[in-house]
């Protein structure tokens, strides 16, 4: 596998567990704050909920053991009262810890000194004289001790809506961290599946999508080679067939010929049938070549050799048709190639260039360094270049630019290309191209490069 697909996988996996145990750690912990929350609702905050209304129920029993004391003077009615009273004192003090706002606990703080002032005011009624029963001055001693009660009862509706404060900050605290537990595992969720998607589209696109495209490729080119096996046999054996009656056809034109000596119409024909059957000849020698290519003779050579060659000879050709054609300069770079085929390739690829220019242009040669997969495995390779700037090819030609015997030219066999192709892969390189219409074509003779430079 690429090093580069396996580093994306290794770090998408690592983005998922990552995602995974955060979002497990954010469920641990939002779980463990809403545990908490629920103990002190259902300890210390129902227990604070709860005093107001306490406290107001031990206010009005000692109210009510007050008003027997002072219509009947009892002494056991009075401790009675003083109990009760030590003990709401005691109470008062143990409620602090368990309130949950300032604002209780000042409202404690005020009831706690009224609380003081409220059993001052009940010794003093318990010190007064004993007036006659149910008399103005009988209720006038209650007056200050009713005054203290009142007291602690406005201050203990304060310390209810001071709970009622804190019960609704403690909801409204518990629904903010259900909302962020709700946020979080969504999120989590959401940002998991976007990462699985992630994962799964990268394993499509950098191992599905080309297995399926060198499937396809295989198929194709398993298809191309056998269509061209049969095909090749078929022209061979053709082409055999063909070259015998042309010898025949061309010894008895010669005979011909020299009977036919001063006649002018015969002469004419003659040239007409000569030319014609030398047209044959070289499309029988193309079907040779391309059913039964020769073996390169490999040979270390710098890849600049055959475009400089080209260059010189086709040069002067393409400049009286209107086109340019141009050495540019290059890296020195060295390829085992045999020099005549490589050479037989770029004339063929220039003669295309030129053709495909319909007025004034130009066609480039150049090599330069690349990298490319050859046989199944990267390697470092030179690249020969044919470019020019014609009107590119059309796409309906360009799906057959291969294919034997497929031509848009009406002299042209259609062999050019695939021979071309042959004999590069029998270099163990291969013939690619670029096009675009309206700005012309590019074809690369893609070759391994060199290792070394030859000694000497």
């Amino acid at each position: 596998m690429n090093p580069a697909i396996q580093l994306r996988l290794a770090l998408l996996v690592a983005a998922i567990a990552l995602m995974a145990g955060l979002t497990l750690w954010g469920v641990q912990n939002s779980w463990r704050r809403i545990n908490e929350l629920e103990n002190r609702l259902t300890a210390a905050h129902l227990d604070s909920f709860r005093l107001a209304d306490d406290f107001q129920h031990r206010l009005l029993n000692l109210n009510n053991s007050m008003l027997r004391f002072a219509a009947r003077r009892e002494n056991m009615t009075w401790t009675e009262f003083e109990q009760a009273s030590k003990l709401l004192d005691l109470w008062i003090d143990e409620q602090e810890p368990k309130l949950n706002t300032e604002r209780e606990r000042a409202v404690l703080k005020q009831l706690n000194d009224a609380y003081d002032d409220y059993q001052l005011a009940a010794r003093q009624v318990r010190t007064h004289a004993q007036p006659a029963l149910v008399s103005a001055e009988g209720f006038a001693q209650l007056n200050e001790f009713e005054h203290q009660a009142q007291r602690l009862l406005l201050l203990g509706h304060q310390l209810a809506d001071a709970h009622r404060e804190a019960r609704e900050s403690f909801l409204g605290k518990s629904n903010s961290e259900l909302d962020q537990l709700r946020a979080f595992l969504f999120g989590g969720v959401v940002l998991s599946l976007a990462l699985v998607a992630g994962l799964g589209w990268v394993i499509y696109r950098d191992m599905i999508a080309p297995l399926r495209t060198k499937l396809v490729q295989s198929e194709a080119l398993l298809e191309r080679q056998e269509k061209l096996a049969t095909l090749g046999t078929l022209a061979a054996g053709i082409a055999h067939e063909i070259r015998n009656p042309l010898t025949s056809i061309k010894a008895r034109l010669y005979t011909l010929c020299k009977h036919i000596h001063g006649n002018e119409a015969g002469t004419d024909d003659a040239g007409v049938i000569s030319s014609e059957i030398t047209r044959l000849e070289r499309i029988v020698q193309d079907v040779l070549q391309f059913a039964r290519p020769s073996d390169p003779q490999l040979e270390l050579t710098p890849a600049d050799v055959p475009l400089r060659e080209v260059h010189a000879l086709m040069a002067g050709t393409l400049a009286k048709s209107g086109a340019r054609l141009v050495l540019e300069p290059g890296p020195q770079l060295f390829v085992s190639m045999d020099p005549s085929l490589i050479k037989q390739v770029l004339i063929n690829l220039v003669r295309n260039a030129a053709e495909a220019i319909q007025q004034e242009g130009t066609v480039a040669l150049r090599v330069r360094a690349g990298h490319a997969k050859l046989q199944g495995r990267h390697c470092e390779v030179a690249i020969l270049e044919v470019a020019d700037t014609g009107e590119g090819i059309a796409s309906e030609v360009e799906k057959r630019l291969f294919d034997p015997f497929f031509t848009t030219k009406e002299a042209g066999t259609g062999l050019g290309l695939p021979i071309a192709a042959r004999i590069i892969e029998k270099h163990g390189g291969a013939l690619q191209y670029q096009t675009q219409v309206g700005h012309g074509t590019t074809f690369g003779i893609v070759l391994p490069k060199a290792q070394s430079a030859p000694a000497g």
